[in-house]
């Protein structure tokens, strides 16, 4: 099991093109963890804007009565992906990873799928 700061620095080091990673609870906007980024990505700023995404695509779902879960939201930008991961069980709720990549260094779908594994081995 991984710790919330292991949990960072293994998404950090593990994943192809990782620029930021953070911890964030998306029912009060609060990053619980972050690693990465720099003075232009603010990872603070950046999750609490990102729990604006969540909320709304759970409304979203709530609305249309859909009865799944999100596993992950994708924003593509022109140099960047913006991955955030909803945690499950083990008191998750309520919370993503978020992981920035360079978008011509990762490699996406070995990003979700190592943040995936980082998910499942998070102890929180």
């Amino acid at each position: 099991m991984l710790t919330v700061e292991t949990s960072l620095k293994e998404a950090m080091t593990s994943i192809e093109g990782s620029v930021g990673a953070a911890l964030v609870d998306y029912t009060s906007g609060m990053a619980l963890g972050t690693l990465g980024g720099g003075k232009d990505l603010d990872l603070t700023v950046a999750a609490a804007g990102n729990t604006d995404v969540i909320r709304a695509k759970v409304r979203t779902m709530e609305m249309l009565g859909l009865k799944d879960d999100i596993d992950d939201v994708l924003i593509t930008l022109s140099s960047q992906y913006h991955l955030l991961r909803l945690i499950r069980g083990r008191g998750g709720n309520g919370l993503f990873l978020y992981l920035i990549l360079d978008k011509g260094r990762a490699n996406l779908a070995m990003a979700r799928h190592q943040l995936r594994r980082i998910e499942a081995e998070l102890e929180l």
